[in-house]
């Protein structure tokens, strides 16, 4: 393994390049400047790492941290876990209860309510889950995305990011699920905010930097990869 310039191991991180939860954490590293060694999930021999993996987690999720032989995983706790190491780039959980309180609450409504309704969507057009998409179960996890669109363009303010605490958790949650949320329902303009917001995040360095890895990989979405991002 890789020693850094000051003589430590640095953390291993487990996930796949396409992966939104993996991005979720990757952001946090990148934004946080802590090294790491990624091992992504099988995409080139040995294929030894989901074992690896799953020697610290039986149930085998990415991604998954370890941190001089101490496993971590959930993405939102990674990040957290990076905040208290690293205090290097923004603070991702603000030090006040009050406004660490909403940038988790928005942390969830990213997990929640939008990756988990692009993933239900998702999950019809995966073969090894089902051989018959419900085009019923696709067309309420599109109209979840909307409702929540709305509620997001209402609630953003007029700052860059998801709350007034500048980039945070929340921000690192909202990247992939909008990334890959506009893929399976398109943002209409009406939620000229939201857009926007998903587009100064595509333009933060962390998150170019995890959509450009995952590029390879894009032939791997089921409903189609669009010709955009």
């Amino acid at each position: 393994m890789a020693v850094d310039a000051a003589g430590e191991r640095p953390m291993i991180l487990y996930g796949h390049p396409f992966s939104s939860y993996t991005w979720k954490a990757q952001i946090a590293f990148y934004e946080k400047e802590v090294a790491h060694e990624f091992r992504a999930i099988e995409t080139e021999p040995p294929f030894t790492h989901y074992d690896e993996l799953r020697a610290h987690w039986p149930v085998g999720q990415f991604p998954l941290i370890v941190d001089d032989g101490r496993p971590l995983f959930e993405a939102s706790i990674i990040a957290e876990y990076l905040d208290q190491r690293s205090d290097a780039g923004p603070r991702l959980v603000p030090a006040d209860p009050q406004a660490a309180l909403e940038v988790r609450f928005l942390d969830r409504i990213f997990d929640n309510h939008f990756q988990a309704r692009f993933q239900a969507a998702v999950a019809e057009y995966l073969p090894f889950i089902t051989e018959t998409p419900d085009l019923a179960r696709v067309a309420r996890a599109r109209d979840q995305l909307e409702q929540v669109y709305g509620w997001l363009e209402a609630r953003l303010g007029d700052g860059d990011w998801a709350t007034p605490y500048g980039f945070t958790l929340a921000d690192c949650a909202a990247a992939p699920a909008l990334f890959y949320a506009d893929w399976v329902h398109p943002i209409d303009p009406a939620h000229a905010k939201v857009r926007a917001y998903r587009a100064r995040l595509l333009a933060r360095p962390s998150v170019a930097r995890c959509a450009e890895d995952a590029r390879p990989y894009r032939s791997y979405f089921p409903l189609g990869a669009p010709d955009r991002d």
